[in-house]
């Protein structure tokens, strides 16, 4: 697949080409770009999908949530609705998309809105009776239409940008070079005993920019799975029969955390729309065996499947080291600034 992938290579010049007269026109004013009277925080990455950026926002929220009225704003990916829409008691992943679903769920007094025109989405939140005083903006680091205060650039540790090439024959979205965006470069899943030997090394292969920090951060899964009606420990369903679902960009940490040798896993694409067909294949092979899954699956297989059978496995950021400066870099920037202009 790499062989043919660099076969494309040409292809890629072209789309690199596309994407630097694009950035170009945004550094120079030639394209507008938008900002707003408020923090805005800017999450996303240089490549395609499975960077960790779920969990990232989840510990912004957690972070800032108590301290101001913070609300999320996602495109909403293969959500059935259009336009803008904020989250409310009727919502679910149909309408919302399942990451900012699952945000509304685990964070009930944040307010989630969805809107693929980032500039009319906080425009319209701006425009309710309770105003955030912070806005989240999910996987937008290519969205330049608004112009962020602050930029979390997420790079995950298996596959640096550093390594990578541009699409097709590549996962990154846009050139290396786009990274002189962000504020804060994030390595995400990181194995918990890196060194710090390994990660000077990679910050020396990352050739950051002086103003830019760098941190390096681990998933730390849940010690128990939860369903609708109980939560049993992950070191009691060791040797339970179960099935193991996943529908993500890459499982296989998740699966790994959870296996054992007897337990039959099922792979779908990310953000899959489980149709009727797949949800009789799922109960086919799991009979009556409890099913786990991940939080993001777990949104749109509820209600599908029995809820004494289903159960997903929670996951947080977790910081190697240093974490009291990240914070610190954004309760700063958040607690100082009445804008991003």
């Amino acid at each position: 697949m790499n062989f043919f992938r660099k076969l494309l290579f040409p292809l890629a010049v072209l789309y690199g080409f596309v994407t630097s007269v694009r950035n170009f026109l945004y550094d120079k004013g030639i394209l507008k770009s938008y900002s707003f009277d408020l923090p805005v925080i800017a999450v996303g990455n240089l490549s395609v999908g499975g960077t960790g950026k779920t969990p990232q926002i989840e510990y912004l929220i957690r972070l800032l949530s108590d301290r101001y009225k913070v609300a999320t704003l996602s495109r909403g990916y293969k959500r059935k609705s259009k336009g803008f829409v904020l989250a409310d008691a009727g919502a679910d992943a149909a309408v919302l998309g399942d990451e900012p679903f699952q945000f509304h769920q685990k964070f009930p007094n944040i307010q989630v809105a969805v809107d693929a025109n980032r500039v009319n989405g906080i425009t319209q939140l701006l425009s309710q009776n309770e105003k955030p005083d912070v806005i989240l903006l999910d996987d937008a680091f290519q969205h330049r239409k608004v112009k962020a205060g602050f930029y979390i650039m997420l790079t995950a540790y298996g596959d640096l940008y550093c390594d990578d090439l541009i699409l097709p024959a590549g996962n990154l979205r846009e050139s290396r070079t786009g990274v002189k965006r962000a504020d804060v470069i994030i390595v995400t899943k990181c194995p918990p005993q890196l060194t710090l030997i390994q990660q000077n090394e990679i910050r020396s292969r990352l050739q950051l920019k002086q103003h830019q920090q760098l941190f390096f951060t681990f998933i730390a899964y849940e010690e128990s799975v939860s369903s609708e009606e109980k939560s049993m420990p992950v070191k009691e369903i060791a040797t339970v029969d179960k099935i193991l679902l996943a529908g993500i960009a890459k499982p296989d940490s998740f699966f790994a955390y959870l296996q054992a040798a007897q337990d039959a896993t099922m792979t779908f694409p990310d953000h899959h729309d489980f149709t009727q067909l797949d949800i009789e294949k799922i109960k086919e092979k799991a009979k009556n065996k409890i099913i786990i899954t991940t939080e993001k699956d777990y949104v749109r297989l509820k209600g599908k499947l029995r809820k004494e059978q289903l159960f997903c496995l929670p996951i947080k950021t977790s910081f190697l080291s240093h974490q009291e400066d990240f914070d610190k870099s954004i309760l700063d920037y958040v607690g100082t600034s009445t804008g991003n202009r």
